[in-house]
């Protein structure tokens, strides 16, 4: 068995950390803490399983089935339907969600220091340079931005962790006396784990995560067992570090309480402890490095759908396509955080359970041979419920006709686990063992020496 040096373990666990962890990750945990209060440490629980072990689980996936990202994974459910997923994923990482987000976060952390009305030209000004900014180095496919995010990340995370420092002597008061809000009373571990969703790190590592299978086998790890179990080590190593920093920024929400209101978001929220433990001063060094260190992030996205883009449409230019990717993100950027926000949930809803399916299958593929049977019966049952769930927590333009509440009314009363938000877990789990069922069945009728 080929093994990585210390060192090597050590580059790839670095790369893991520096393409899950941005700016973008502070926001939401923060939030959770403020929303769970007394809570946090349970809600925590389930915001790192959503948001660490499942993206660990995707580039595991990709190691076990050897694909080539999200179409490789979703081609035992037909080309037709790993295309559509592969769209509808990359526009979610693209110019829908994750890339105006990656605008709107680093402004939200200094945006109180406009008054409301001028926040919107604030936003327009600086959205318009931060995507001009990010358009202009994406014409080089983005390596010129290689040795800049290697210097400012780590200066990033040196504040962020000076922050953790003072907070840890200092704190803000007692967790246990915080107010938890009332669906983090009833079941804080599954709201946990739905915020989770927002890291958007699971679609991120099937998107991408063939970078890191590439770098392991670039040492010369070529069989798939040596590759996945490298990737499992290094993974594992990443993610506890950001599993570690999640569960300090949800205790730094939570505490925040004794202080402040519960913010809008968690940019707004993150900005204002920094400014209780470092000033004026710490609060704009904050923003200035999570601009730049954003601004890094929509790089690497927006040349990762063009480049994919491009690839599975050679007609279209790539720079049509990046050209395409920063406008509509800079015009979507202008709705603001919240917006995105509430927009981005029912659509993260919907694709993240068809997410767990493809990589429990993926994960689980030498069992059943990568027999699409299996894929199909899983992502069937997966598909109806998680598109429910999906309507369920859209915003009341879309759930509050009577059409919609009749549906939704229904799938309350029949669907296990709707009323939480994870009406898809049964069925899915339904769908992979009639699969399995299936595909042991049909090869125990087989004559010998057939495959299934």
């Amino acid at each position: 068995m080929k093994k990585l040096s210390f060192k090597q373990y050590l580059l790839i666990a670095s790369l893991i950390f520096g393409m899950f962890f941005g700016a973008g990750n502070l926001i939401f945990p923060v939030h959770l803490g403020q929303l769970a209060g007394k809570n946090w440490l349970i809600a925590a629980i389930g915001f790192i399983i959503s948001g660490t072990l499942i993206p660990l689980a995707a580039l595991l996936a990709l190691a076990v089935t050897r694909a080539d990202g999200i179409f490789g994974l979703a081609r035992p459910l037909g080309k037709k339907f790993a295309l559509g997923f592969l769209i509808l994923v990359h526009l979610t990482l693209g110019p829908l969600f994750a890339t105006p987000r990656t605008a709107t976060v680093p402004f939200s952390m200094f945006s109180s220091h406009f008054s409301k009305g001028m926040q919107p030209i604030a936003l327009l000004i600086y959205s318009a340079i931060f995507f001009g900014l990010v358009y202009y180095f994406s014409l080089s496919e983005g390596k010129i931005t290689e040795r800049v995010g290697k210097m400012l990340n780590p200066a990033f995370l040196g504040l962020l962790f000076i922050i953790f420092f003072i907070a840890l002597i200092k704190p803000m008061g007692a967790t246990s006396t915080t107010a938890a809000t009332s669906d983090y009373l009833k079941a804080p571990m599954i709201n946990g784990f739905l915020q989770g969703y927002n890291t958007l790190d699971a679609l991120a590592a099937l998107a991408f995560g063939v970078t890191v299978v590439t770098a392991i086998r670039s040492f010369k790890i070529k069989e798939g067992k040596d590759t996945s179990i490298a990737l499992a080590k290094t993974g594992l190593m990443s993610f506890l570090g950001i599993a570690l920093i999640y569960l300090v920024l949800a205790l730094l929400g939570a505490t925040s309480l004794h202080y402040f209101k519960l913010s809008a978001n968690g940019g707004i929220a993150f900005a204002q402890i920094a400014n209780h433990y470092m000033g004026t001063f710490g609060e704009a060094l904050l923003a200035t490095l999570a601009t730049i260190t954003c601004m890094s992030t929509a790089i690497g996205l927006v040349v990762a759908f063009a480049q994919d883009f491009h690839k599975r449409f050679p007609k279209i230019s790539y720079r049509t396509f990046l050209t395409f990717n920063c406008g509509i993100s800079f015009i979507i950027a202008n709705f603001g955080l919240d917006t995105i926000i509430s927009w981005s949930t029912p659509v993260l809803m919907f694709l993240y359970p068809l997410a767990i399916a493809l990589i429990l299958c993926g994960l689980s593929s030498k069992l059943f041979k990568n027999d699409s049977r299996v894929y199909k019966w899983t992502v069937s049952l997966t598909i109806i419920p998680a598109l429910l769930d999906g309507l369920n927590a859209a915003p009341a333009v879309l759930n509050q006709s009577a059409f919609a509440q009749s549906i939704l009314t229904f799938a309350g009363r029949y669907i296990p686990f709707f009323s939480y938000g994870m009406g898809w877990l049964t069925f899915g789990i339904a769908g992979y063992l009639i699969g399995l069922g299936i595909h042991f069945f049909k090869l125990s009728a087989e004559p010998a020496g057939e495959t299934a």
